[in-house]
């Protein structure tokens, strides 16, 4: 049959842009449909924007430190406005980039919601006109999930709405315990907001080391940031023009704005998916194999709408894998082992690999190496901010299974080790290793005590 397209993709963040552009490349008629921006959350409304917020919110910190070497400090006032519209420029700078390259290699791009009707046809809402394709792949990626059960949900905002605040809250209430509350929670602080963080566990990122765990728990406290841990807010209520909120220990408190961050889920709803049998897990999220096909032949997902490993990185290569398989001739399947995360907290995060306790769950024989300090930076500035380096090893074999750091830049650092523990590397080829000093990271190569 003569399809309109060779590969229909809907949604244009990270994971579709890189397919579409890479299987133009290989000479397949390509068009992809976007309702929002052409970038995706990434880029629109997560990690670029985040980032940047979180330099922000360093630079106060930054400045009271740099009286301990001898610089004079003036005015120290902070200006919402200038970075709001610093980042919009910046954001609208990466969008263009984004879809110049996409028009580069032939991508037909159009600005709709998109819905599929049947196997191998695509509905285009805001053109009212149905396109065919001899592929289709999905690429949607996540929304903010809400707490739809906390009466006066509606009062909240979630992190696509705290990029764009008319004006900066003198205090806020974040609900959640995973890596974008706690970096949000960090970025108001360190924006001089007042901050309230509340979790229904009693400690925030499950899932992680146990030891970076603990590492965050006490930066949030060294930051004052308050913590309400083992809470739920039941009601929300607008009360003299603040959010007052009722917390499940029976506290009742106001706020200039209440932020939910308790996750995301796949946004698969109303895209046409189960008239065409695409089928679903109990998430919401689409089953696909490893080479991102669905239970429908022709029809393929990949990235955050599959809710396996949520991270920009991973879409990317996802969409690079399947791109090469299906228009190449060059089948590849991603390897999900040993993925390197950051969590851009204050001091940030950095792991990779196995966690002590996945460790433990697995090998009999587990050796840890880990050191606490206060890094060199923070000693002239009286910062209390320390560091945290933990290696897990498999003590049968001497292979190091796991990294995980906390402290300044530990997210820049983690990409590095993680070659070292994809390429299998041993305890004592990291010892062999000759250190380079003065630094943090030479006690990566000069951690010989063992701590189990």
């Amino acid at each position: 049959m003569n399809y309109d397209y060779d590969l229909f993709t809907i949604g244009a963040g990270s994971g579709g842009v890189r397919a579409s552009r890479l299987a133009a490349s290989f000479g397949a008629k390509v068009g992809i449909a976007e309702e929002s921006r052409v970038g995706g959350t990434c880029v629109i409304r997560g990690c670029v924007p985040k980032k940047f917020f979180v330099y922000a919110s360093e630079f106060g910190e930054a400045i009271e430190d740099a009286k301990g070497y001898g610089w004079q400090s003036g005015d120290k006032s902070f200006d919402w406005q200038t970075l709001l519209q610093r980042k919009d420029a910046e954001i609208d700078r990466l969008n263009g980039i984004y879809i110049k390259n996409l028009k580069k290699v032939g991508v037909e791009i159009f600005q709709s919601r998109a819905v599929i009707k049947d196997a191998h046809t695509v509905y285009l809402a805001s053109e009212n006109r149905h396109v065919t394709a001899e592929k289709i792949l999905i690429a949607v990626g996540g929304r903010p999930t809400k707490q739809l059960d906390v009466d006066g949900h509606h009062l909240t905002i979630t992190s696509d709405e705290a990029f764009h605040l008319s004006e900066l809250p003198k205090r806020i209430v974040i609900a959640g315990g995973g890596y974008i509350a706690v970096e949000f929670a960090f970025i108001f602080n360190g924006l001089g907001v007042d901050v309230t963080l509340v979790h229904r566990r009693d400690q925030v990122l499950r899932g992680f080391d146990q030891d970076l765990r603990d590492y965050v728990m006490a930066a949030l406290g060294r930051k004052n940031i308050h913590l309400k841990m083992e809470t739920m807010i039941e009601k929300i209520s607008f009360v003299d023009g603040q959010r007052q909120v009722e917390f499940s220990d029976g506290k009742i408190e106001k706020f200039d704005q209440v932020m939910s961050a308790i996750g995301r889920h796949p946004h698969t709803k109303e895209l046409g998916l189960e008239a065409v049998g695409v089928a679903l897990d109990e998430k919401g999220a689409i089953k696909v194999d490893e080479t991102y096909k669905t239970s429908v032949d022709n029809i393929f997902a990949l990235g955050d709408v599959t809710d396996r490993v949520n991270l920009t990185p991973v879409a990317i290569r996802e969409g690079v894998a399947f791109a090469q398989t299906q228009f190449n001739d060059n089948p590849q399947i991603m390897n999900y082992d040993n993925i390197a995360m950051a969590v851009f907290s204050q001091p940030a995060l950095g792991s990779v690999g196995m966690t002590e306790e996945a460790a433990r769950a697995t090998f009999a024989n587990v050796h840890i190496y880990k050191t606490d300090f206060r890094p060199m930076r923070n000693i002239l500035a009286d910062n209390d901010d320390r560091m945290m380096m933990k290696l897990v090893v498999n003590g049968d074999n001497d292979k190091v299974l796991g990294c995980h750091i906390g402290g300044h830049e530990a997210g820049e650092f983690i990409q590095l080790v993680a070659i070292a523990i994809n390429a299998g590397l041993t305890k004592a080829q990291f010892d062999a290793t000759c250190a380079v000093h003065p630094t943090a990271t030479e006690e990566l190569v000069t951690m010989a005590a063992r701590s189990d």
